[in-house]
């Protein structure tokens, strides 16, 4: 076996000697921007979350930092997100109180739950399980995901108190009881962030809209005091560095949580790679998967005991990164060390921000989770596909989220299974002989609909083309001698031409083979 090398474990020693000060100095300067992003992003997820606001800037921390050294992308920067941190949510919920230290200690099992799955398979090598998630489903579970979060900040947007519900139809029943207690001081601070959010979106693109709209919000609240004194704030805490947690493993807990904690892994690596494969594509840079994998694994394996949730690749963070520059992985070191100061020093600036202004900036932050240009192109390309779209937004908003993903993994398995069962076949008549080009799998979900295209066959030979057979398995094996023993007996021949060798040997293999023989011709 071989011996791991020092760059294998320590991946960022690869690129570590290259740096200069120039470099350095622009990362640096990259990191800036990006911690100025992260901030209020981070602070909304964690309220999504259900947590704290100050657990979605230790989330910003440590995995940040381990990601980046450890992973194979230059520009990926990873962190809360907003489908992962509704998931949690969602899943966690129903068992403690949000922001509760038995809900906190629950999502953060959870979190290193989900690292851990993570980290076996970029471990394992099966790094490609998580294209078994296709676009289609991520894109569904998205529009969903940004459904329910936007429903689930309207109560903190109207000043309306009602308990969580687990699925986004029954918050919908919920908020159409409580409409008539609506407090229009806390839905006018809500309205005039989102106002000033999106004029500085739309007229100066370049500049932090979100921060400078919580901002306006805050100092609206601030100034105009008799007015909008019973304005909900979002609670305030002491600065700190990512305090230690000691993980508490109940055999129980772990239990209830696995399912979720398999979804977020999933789902967190699908939208990593996703964001690692396309910057890479644009830096025309080699990225090798299986390690980032282990490296998304290992960050939400080492997270959780400094008190961070799980995290993914973030897109408006990664794009940000690569747009202004980024040299190498170490902007993400550097926006996660401003983060951190930012923890230490500046946490006495959270506690004025209104929860209405907080509500309208995940609300944008929602929209910007619409990719209205990737429904109409699905639709285009495959009907299927936007099928398995439909399914899986109708199962985020009827059911829990994690439960959807599995919908819509196993709508996708279902229509793919269904295109590979029935494998194209062409067909023509020659004389005595019937030619049949198979061009896919002969697997057992093939069997059926190419023996009966076999059966329907005339002639004294019948002759599969299976140069474009790639795979054969047993149940594939077993069905052509089957066929050529029926042939056989009617004195007509099953002709293999130009097979490939694996699938000859496959199709040898098979006990009693020499009794009932296929001809092979090339």
């Amino acid at each position: 076996m071989r011996l791991p090398t020092r760059q294998s474990l320590l991946p960022f020693l690869r690129w570590l000697p290259s740096v200069n000060r120039k470099k350095l100095s622009n990362d640096a300067l990259v990191g800036l921007t990006g911690a100025i992003l992260a901030l209020p992003q981070s602070i909304a997820y964690a309220l999504i979350a259900g947590l704290p606001a100050e657990y979605g800037l230790y989330a910003a921390i440590v995995p940040v930092i381990i990601a980046a050294l450890w992973g194979s992308s230059w520009h990926l920067i990873c962190g809360p997100t907003a489908a992962l941190s509704i998931v949690l949510f969602t899943s966690v919920s129903p068992m403690a109180a949000p922001g509760s230290e038995t809900y906190i200690g629950l999502i953060l099992l959870l979190s290193f739950m989900a690292g851990i799955f993570q980290w076996l398979l970029g471990l394992l090598r099966f790094g490609a399980l998580v294209n078994f998630v296709s676009h289609s489903v991520v894109l569904g579970f998205t529009l969903g995901a940004a459904l329910v979060i936007a429903l689930g900040q309207l109560p903190n947007l109207l000043g309306i108190e009602i308990a969580s519900q687990p699925t986004a139809l029954a918050t919908v029943l919920n908020l159409g009881q409580h409409l008539s207690e609506t407090d229009w001081p806390t839905f006018a601070v809500a309205g005039f962030t989102l106002v000033i959010s999106v004029l500085i979106k739309l007229l100066l693109p370049r500049w932090p809209a979100l921060l400078i709209g919580l901002l306006a919000g805050s100092l609206l609240v601030l100034f105009m005091p008799k007015q909008f004194a019973h304005v909900g704030l979002v609670a305030a805490f002491e600065g700190s560095l990512p305090p230690l947690h000691i993980l508490d493993f109940n055999l129980n807990d772990i239990t209830r949580l696995l399912p979720a904690a398999i979804a977020c892994g999933m789902l967190g690596l699908v939208t990593s790679l996703s964001i690692a494969r396309s910057l890479a594509t644009k830096s025309r840079q080699f990225l090798d998967a299986n390690q980032e994998v282990r490296a998304q694994g290992f960050s939400n394996m080492v997270g959780p005991w400094f008190s961070a949730y799980a995290s993914a690749g973030s897109f408006t963070r990664s794009a940000l990164n690569l747009q202004a520059g980024a040299k190498t992985p170490l902007a993400g070191v550097f926006s996660a060390i401003l983060v951190a100061l930012f923890a230490l020093f500046g946490t006495q600036l959270i506690e004025h921000i209104p929860l209405p202004s907080m509500a309208a900036g995940i609300l944008i932050i929602c929209w910007g989770l619409l990719d209205f240009a990737g429904v109409k192109s699905l639709y285009r390309v495959s009907r299927s596909e936007f099928l398995v779209m439909l399914l899986t937004l109708g199962a985020t908003l009827l059911m829990e989220l994690q439960t959807a993903i599995y919908a819509g993994v196993l709508a996708s398995l279902f229509f793919y299974l269904k295109r590979t069962s029935q494998p194209r076949v062409r067909f023509w008549q020659e004389d005595e002989e019937a030619l049949l080009r198979i061009e896919g799998s002969i697997f057992f979900g093939a069997c059926h609909y190419v023996q009966q295209i076999l059966q329907r066959s005339q002639g004294e030979r019948v002759i599969i083309d299976a140069h474009h057979v790639n795979f054969i398995d047993y149940a594939g094996v077993e069905m052509l001698h089957q066929e050529a023993r029926r042939l056989g007996s009617l004195k007509r021949q099953l002709v293999m031409r130009r097979a490939r060798q694996q699938v000859i040997d496959e199709i040898q293999k098979l006990e009693g083979a020499e009794a009932c023989p296929i001809v092979f011709e090339d």
